[in-house]
């Protein structure tokens, strides 16, 4: 007889790479999970993978039983959640996906703060910066920075957050001065390349002299905001990024503010709720929790 247990224990097998990479999904052994497919296996009289040069491979039975068992456990996830709402009570399962800066630096302290005080509810934060996750609906709540296409997914603003185009005090000195937008491009940018945004055109606006984009061409480039913002601090050239992740050394003057009334285009924080099984207790209170932390939003330390 199959339990739920052993549904998902088969889904984490069959989605990775190799059985030590389920171990280390699982927290368990390698032998322990071989051990725990071997007995699978032997309980129901069927093979579920075979090993193959290139790895793990389902067997016919194997791939019936990830089917229909990924089908089971969202119906059972699906009246867990049915019940959950007719109760007050936070319990149950909070699942959060969030950027890696954002998330490590505000997300995980409230989640921290969230556990202990619902003791019932569990907590599971992923951190991507890849915008795949938006489009799973296996996520409770999922905290972005800007815009983007929600699909299904309902949208709440949690605090309001710019861009900001910047540079250290030593490059500026040593560098032509920087008066237009149109002048960045005769100075080194530096891109931060995340999620699938066009990081080369960078937008600025004027309260008389309308728009501008200027393409860049970036003297360096890396996928990993804390490096971008170092590089820029070491005075390696001109980058644009969210006020929340540059305020501090705005403030104490490791980077300087350019083209200060040129306005880039805003990158409020947001979070997404799934809309399938509508919103659970502990997704409200988390969002409250959240709110509560980023009003007024930490990255605007004038308003304090």
């Amino acid at each position: 007889m199959l339990t739920s247990d052993d549904l998902v224990f088969f889904g984490v097998v069959s989605s990775s790479a190799s059985l030590a990479d389920a171990a280390r999904t699982l927290n368990v052994t390698p032998p322990a999970v071989t051990q725990r497919l071997k007995a699978l296996e032997q309980r129901i009289g069927v093979r579920l993978m075979d090993r193959t040069s290139r790895g793990l491979a389902l067997t016919d039975e194997g791939e019936l039983l990830v089917a229909e068992g990924a089908a089971i456990i969202e119906a059972i996830e699906g009246l867990s959640e049915s019940l959950d709402r007719r109760t007050t009570r936070v319990r149950g399962r909070l699942r959060i996906a969030a950027p890696y800066g954002f998330g490590r630096e505000h997300v995980a302290p409230v989640a921290a703060k969230f556990a202990r005080l619902y003791p019932e509810a569990t907590v599971a934060l992923e951190l991507s910066d890849h915008p795949n996750v938006l489009t799973s609906d296996s996520w409770d709540v999922v905290i972005h920075i800007g815009t983007l296409n929600a699909g299904e997914r309902l949208v709440t603003t949690l605090a309001p957050n710019g861009r900001v185009a910047c540079a250290s005090p030593t490059y500026l000195a040593e560098h032509p001065p920087i008066q237009h937008p149109e002048d960045i491009l005769r100075h080194r940018c530096l891109a931060l390349r995340e999620n699938d945004e066009d990081v080369t055109l960078w937008r600025f606006s004027h309260s008389t002299e309308g728009a501008r984009t200027v393409r860049i061409k970036p003297a360096m480039s890396t996928n990993d905001g804390m490096i971008l913002r170092a590089w820029a601090k070491s005075g390696l050239g001109v980058i644009v990024r969210s006020e929340w992740d540059v305020a501090q050394d705005l403030a104490t003057g490791r980077l300087v503010r350019i083209l200060p009334e040129w306005v880039c285009p805003a990158a409020d924080v947001v979070a997404l709720l799934s809309s399938r099984h509508g919103r659970s207790p502990r997704s409200t209170v988390f969002l409250a929790m959240m709110r509560e932390a980023l009003n007024p939003p930490p990255w605007r330390l004038s308003d304090h």
